[in-house]
């Protein structure tokens, strides 16, 4: 008898919430090579961040487009959840 198995899908918001702690910052390119790894580990969601709400975020996403070669994993961006 075999058991079903559930399916659990993890979603990483280290590139945006993980950001927002005191005394954490990261370049564009570490937020680059952290995207890579959470790739390799499997994690199927990717939160880059808010295109459009600074600089970095804007530089990531443009960079990511082209410089990322994810395999497991999709980048999103960050949204409002309300109205």
């Amino acid at each position: 008898m075999s058991e079903a198995r559930e399916l659990v899908e993890v979603f990483d918001t280290t590139l945006r919430d993980g950001m927002q702690v005191e005394g954490v910052s990261a370049s564009v390119q570490d937020k680059l090579r952290i995207a890579e790894q959470l790739d390799y580990l499997g994690v199927q969601y990717i939160e880059g961040g808010w295109p459009g709400a600074n600089p970095k975020d804007i530089e990531f996403f443009a960079r990511a487009r082209t410089e990322l070669k994810l395999k497991t994993s999709t980048l999103v961006a960050f949204g409002s959840t309300r109205r």
